[in-house]
């Protein structure tokens, strides 16, 4: 049974029109850490990547690809990495449902134009930050 329904796939595709570039999403799955998640998270990838021609999804399991997996960052499933022509270091740990969805539709559309809408102002501030931080958000569905 497909996760998105039509109005929102409708609704993905109307978005997707901002893509400016080839996206990949590299999946970290695992079937004995957390397997039912790990399917969810997979379909939903899949379906995301079959609304754009430029999306392409790449499924890797945590315990056997462990240098990928290092190199990324990624030490937990299910996991997503967004990548455009660079890794931009986003990461979604979990499956991003309810309201990190719109998130998830957002970096793909991001990292596929490499530009960060942002001021001028906040660029200058983050790249400080940049060097010495981490910055991580958790969210809870409800």
């Amino acid at each position: 049974m497909p996760i998105l329904q039509t109005r929102d796939e409708e609704a993905v595709r109307k978005e997707f029109e901002r893509i400016g570039g080839p996206v990949k999403l590299v999946v970290f799955s695992q079937e004995l850490a957390a397997a039912e998640l790990c399917r969810q998270n997979e379909q939903l990838v899949r379906e995301v990547a079959a609304l754009n021609e430029h999306i392409s999804v790449e499924v890797l399991n945590l315990a056997i690809d462990r240098d990928r997996a290092a190199a990324y960052g990624v030490d937990q499933v299910p996991a997503i990495v967004v990548e455009g022509a660079r890794d931009y270091g986003l990461r979604f740990f979990g499956i991003p449902s309810g309201y990190e969805f719109s998130n998830l539709i957002d970096s793909i559309i991001l990292v596929s134009t490499g530009e960060a809408q942002l001021t001028e102002q906040t660029k200058t501030s983050l790249s400080a930050l940049a060097n010495d931080v981490e910055i991580k958000v958790f969210s809870t569905p409800t």
